[in-house]
């Protein structure tokens, strides 16, 4: 039997015995059919307080995918909310991508609450590409140095220094419209980026 035959034979909820029932198999087949469902990404199980299993098997299952927000408060002290929760379809999100999500929603306690992925991302690379793709370079940049200053970060990569750093006759750019603050002037002028916080908004990171 094709996955879609059975999810469309199958889709709700569904228990070991309505599933034989519905297909007319036996246990042992109808567990195939179930892990074959879950392997496509189309069953999400829940097991009730008597210990039975219920599987809710869905197309949505397959298509609803992580929110960035459940991202970054998994890396954050700072919990955010984001009023309009952006699912990705069919793939998996990395931390780079989120930091350019977030960045871009010009949210302040979104992007705040994102420094905390610092402390993870990796793949530098990758961050710049992002970042490039979306004129981000310098923001990206001066978060990075700014997030240095209380929490422990991995090595931005040479990659993405030499690449990003602006010339001097580059003008300064907001990274949220018309906010800026009289600290993190030194940071400010390496990245000709205003950035809108000051020390005393990244006190939950200590």
């Amino acid at each position: 039997m094709s996955n879609l035959y059975l999810l469309n034979k199958l889709k709700g909820i569904q228990t070991i015995e309505s599933v034989m029932d519905s297909l007319r198999i036996s246990k042992n087949k109808a567990i195939l059919q179930i892990h074959n469902l879950r392997k496509a990404g189309y069953v999400k199980t829940k097991r009730l307080s008597n210990n039975k299993r219920v599987y809710s098997i869905s197309e949505d299952n397959k298509l609803k995918g992580a929110i960035y927000e459940e991202i970054i408060n998994k890396y954050s002290p700072i919990n955010v909310t984001i009023p309009k929760n952006y699912y990705v379809y069919r793939k998996k999100l990395t931390l780079e991508e989120t930091l350019i999500y977030a960045i871009k929603t010009h949210n302040i306690r979104t992007i705040l609450a994102s420094l905390g992925l610092f402390k993870s991302i990796s793949n530098w690379k990758l961050l710049y590409h992002l970042a490039k793709e979306n004129h981000l370079e310098r923001q990206v940049g001066a978060l990075y140095d700014m997030a240095r200053t209380i929490i422990r970060t991995r090595k931005m990569g040479g990659f993405f220094l030499k690449n990003s750093l602006p010339k001097k006759n580059y003008d300064f750019r907001y990274l949220i419209p018309k906010l800026k603050s009289k600290e993190f002037k030194d940071i400010e002028k390496k990245w000709r980026i205003y950035l809108p916080f000051n020390e005393k908004d990244l006190e939950d990171y200590k």
